[in-house]
């Protein structure tokens, strides 16, 4: 899957319990152009201990394999997120809009 959004948390090393490597992981959120009253949020684990080079409020592109990951809150509650197993997330450059100098330049 891919997914396009801001980052919403700085990106955090982690090392996995179970296999020891280390990994990094940040939050996500996907909407739709415009203002989005229901976005989308994911938590993005990328399985490389790589510094993704990415900062809070960066445009990305995320491509990997999404999952529902399921635990006990901190209160004992059932709960979840919506995970990407990513394979690269990239940050992109959002279009800017042209000046009124430049579109008469093109034109």
């Amino acid at each position: 899957m891919q997914a396009f959004g801001n980052v919403a948390t700085e990106p955090v090393r982690k090392i996995s319990k179970t296999s020891g490597r280390a990994y990094y992981e940040f939050r996500m959120c996907e909407s739709q152009r415009g203002t989005d009253a229901d976005p989308t949020w994911y938590t993005v684990r990328i399985m490389k201990d790589v510094s993704p080079e990415l900062k809070k409020g960066d445009f990305v592109k995320t491509t990997g394999k999404l999952k529902a990951d399921f635990y006990l809150s901190r209160e004992g509650k059932p709960t979840g997120t919506l995970l990407i197993i990513a394979f690269e997330s990239t940050k992109i450059a959002k279009p800017v809009a042209a000046t009124s100098s430049e579109q008469q330049m093109a034109a």
